[in-house]
């Protein structure tokens, strides 16, 4: 997409105008911003009140409720630090003729797709996403990372390593595959460990599992698993890093997983909720069949009750992940409500799920998921407390990424969301 009509979009959106230069991928300036907060949700579960935060360049240099002169006046609302959403497919869009195209679709079209899928999360208050995964999510992780395109800081498995019994390889075969995605530039590896929701069998074997997540850390990369049932036991075992979805895992699996420091990845609702909507556009055997969907609107609860397991188990560290796919982009926030008006969880809790323990479990705890002198200023602002009314989170009014403000809407601008689903 061209600047100018970029720019033009950016305008009839009713949204700022972002800087050329910013566009074309130059640094930040080093120049001082203030926001002014009378209510900062710090990413770690506290409250500051009537303060003021300080930005230089890209980075919170302080926290000082004396500073000035003031840039931007966030008081009145709820501001924190920008969200991270720890599972996306951010290239997945629907095609010309309005079905699912996954991942693929004509290139153009797909392009475009993507890039729209990046705005809207961004508009929605998601600075970082981990999108697990498709070679497609190279380039536009790139061009954002460039100032090329506006969009949430990606990470990306690229290629996953899909579990198909002995087909899947030997040890050393797997272990080679990593160090493949490794040199293809992966920020993470993506294995499919066991078949899908209904589907309980496990696909890869201990050893399998044991070879990907060992070799991954000897490669400095961190591994998610899509794991179900016998399958989360597995990849407990192996030393994996994070669990992706997690239903059917026993009471002596979640304590297993708290006691070993591995992350679980569930989802609250959207996903299904998306598939159910888009049922048209998404039936396809033979991964999307009638006796998927008519199986769907009671898997919902059952992911529900699931997490509500999940969330009485000490210690256990329970992530923030959508598994947003086409038609949920922007969308990103409901599992927030549904995990606080259907789980029973805790509003701060979902808002740190979000924040710092996001970015401890993608390694950037030093970098994002807080707001602190020393991280990265990805602040974003809300109509509403969402600790009191948890349907806040669909209200964002200002987004800040890495010290640039792409939206600062008017108070009551936004209904819901930024974004128009098709």
């Amino acid at each position: 997409m061209r600047l100018a009509a970029m720019a033009l979009v950016v305008a009839l959106l009713g949204f700022p105008a972002l800087p050329q230069s910013t566009l074309r991928g130059s640094r930040v300036e080093n120049r001082r911003i203030v926001l002014a907060a009378s209510a900062v949700l710090d990413g770690k579960g506290g409250v500051r009140r009537d303060t003021r935060i300080v930005i230089e360049g890209s980075k919170i240099v302080a926290l000082d409720p004396n500073a000035g002169p003031v840039d931007y006046d966030l008081r009145g609302l709820t501001v924190l630090p920008g969200w991270i959403d720890a599972h996306v497919h951010i290239t997945w869009s629907f095609g010309p003729d309005g079905r699912n195209a996954g991942q693929g679709g004509t290139r153009p079209e797909a392009a475009y797709g993507a890039a729209s899928n990046a705005w809207l999360t961004l508009m929605a208050g998601f600075t970082t996403v981990q999108s697990v995964g498709s070679p497609a999510d190279i380039p536009l992780r790139d061009a954002i990372a460039k100032g090329i395109l506006p969009g949430p800081r990606i990470l990306t498995a690229i290629e996953p390593l899909m579990g198909r019994g002995e087909q899947t390889g030997t040890p050393d075969e797997i272990r080679a595959f990593v160090r493949k995605q490794k040199r293809a530039g992966a920020d993470l590896i993506k294995i499919y460990a066991s078949g899908g929701m209904t589907q309980g069998a496990m696909t890869m074997s201990q050893e399998q599992l044991n070879a990907a997540c060992d070799e991954a850390k000897k490669q400095g990369l961190r591994t998610l698993v899509h794991a179900f049932r016998d399958a989360v036991r597995a990849a407990t075992r192996a030393g994996c890093t994070e669990v992706e979805h997690g239903l059917g895992a026993s009471d002596d699996d979640l304590q297993s997983m708290a006691e070993r420091g591995t992350y679980l990845d569930p989802q609250a609702g959207l996903l299904l909720e998306t598939y159910l909507q888009y049922k048209d556009r998404y039936l396809a055997p033979p991964y999307y069949t009638e006796e998927g969907f008519a199986a769907m609107k009671n898997l919902i609860p059952a992911h529900q009750e699931f997490i509500r397991r999940a969330q009485r188990v000490p210690g256990l560290k329970i992530v923030y992940g959508t598994d947003a796919v086409a038609g949920a982009h922007g969308r990103n926030a409901e599992d927030f409500i549904h995990r606080v008006r259907d789980c029973g969880a805790d509003p701060m809790a979902v808002m740190v799920s979000a924040n710092s323990l996001n970015a401890e479990a993608l390694g950037m705890a030093d970098q994002i998921g807080a707001i602190a002198p020393g991280l990265e200023a990805d602040i974003i602002a809300l109509n509403g407390d969402p600790l009191k009314d948890v349907t806040a989170v669909r209200r964002v009014v200002f987004v800040m990424k890495g010290g640039v403000v792409y939206k600062n809407a008017a108070r009551g601008a936004i209904p819901a969301y930024a974004g128009v689903q098709p």
